[in-house]
């Protein structure tokens, strides 16, 4: 019945919604402290802040995840992942680095998944150089790490976040293209024929789009939404029982800190919706910004589940250099965030 409204009165129905996700989002935080409150629980407890922390911040950021997988889904129906390839193929370094990490924001795809395009886009005859400024977006600098970013901590960190994920997505892929290492490619994926792509011509109307966003939605927050919970859950904790100062001493703006949160984070594997949250309450206890993020950037883009199936696409050498290339850029961003903010 909803859906069927939804779908052929898209427009007005769309408004509704905004509307009244904007008037529920707005009352989380009363909301949260007055379900603590009723569970009897003293204000001043440990117990007190962290759950107040736990039930804000579930709503707050499954509302966000459900919005923007919506909205995204609708996006991405305009760009489907053959569309995609053949949008990067035949481009060269330079431009076709920067297309790939703008194209990374608007394709959801985790560090896992983003592989098993990176080998179909070297079959369409992408640059090696292009087809990682890709591998290294779409994971990192993705719709929902910066909606996540934006309603935490606001435009600005969110805006120099881009910026910065961008610069290390495009310049990491400019680099690895220059240094001509297509023989880093196992033999297999040097063998690939290049794939001829078939784009289809059919034209969705809107109310077909509508349901991408929905299917988007069941895919995306059905796969994470767990995660997302752990991971504030890990917050709250961090946010309720962990002394303030804590955290300063080890992920504080000390030139050691940065590397030694690249170290940690590498072999962890998490998204940016499950990890942005635990960012969000080391920064509520002293940990620096940059260093928090250059955990949640290593956690993200060089997980160790990501390394072990790049291994099957690329030899050793290649491996070492996309590793050194990315920890590079990340270490740089950590140390230029905490250098400014």
């Amino acid at each position: 019945m909803f859906l069927r409204w939804l779908k052929s009165y898209p427009w007005f129905s769309l408004s509704v919604l905004a509307t009244l996700w904007w008037l529920i989002y707005a009352q989380l935080s009363s909301w949260s402290i007055l379900l603590v409150s009723a569970m009897g629980i003293a204000p001043e407890t440990h117990l007190f802040a962290a759950l107040s922390f736990f039930f804000y911040d579930v709503p707050k950021i499954l509302m966000l995840l459900l919005a923007i997988t919506f909205v995204m889904g609708i996006v991405n129906s305009y760009f489907t992942p053959e569309k995609t390839r053949a949008l990067l193929s035949g481009r060269h370094e330079g431009v076709g680095n920067a297309m790939a990490s703008l194209l990374g924001i608007v394709t959801p795809f985790c560090s896992c998944s983003a592989v098993t395009l990176f080998v179909g886009f070297l079959q369409a005859g992408v640059p090696l150089g292009v087809t990682f400024s890709f591998l290294i977006a779409a994971p990192m600098v993705n719709e929902i790490a910066l909606v996540l970013l934006f309603g935490l901590f606001g435009w600005e960190i969110a805006a120099l976040y881009l910026v910065m994920g961008l610069l290390i997505a495009m310049i990491a892929g400019f680099i690895i293209g220059k240094l001509n290492m297509e023989s880093g490619l196992e033999d297999w994926v040097q063998n690939l024929r290049k794939l001829e792509t078939q784009l289809t011509q059919t034209k969705l109307v809107f109310s077909e789009r509508i349901d991408k966003g929905i299917a988007t939605v069941k895919e995306i927050v059905g796969k994470v939404w767990l995660y997302v919970v752990m991971g504030i859950a890990i917050g709250a904790a961090i946010h309720g029982y962990v002394p303030a100062d804590a955290m300063a001493p080890y992920l504080g703006s000390d030139w050691w800190s940065v590397p030694l949160a690249v170290l940690v984070g590498v072999p962890l594997y998490a998204n940016a919706a499950g990890v942005i949250p635990i960012v969000d309450a080391l920064m509520a206890k002293g940990a620096a910004l940059g260093t928090v993020l250059a955990f949640m950037m290593a956690t993200i883009a060089l997980s160790l589940p990501e390394m072990i199936i790049l291994r099957k696409v690329l030899r050793p050498k290649l491996m070492a250099v996309f590793i050194g290339v990315v920890s590079s850029g990340i270490l740089l961003v950590g140390y230029v965030f905490n250098s400014v903010l």
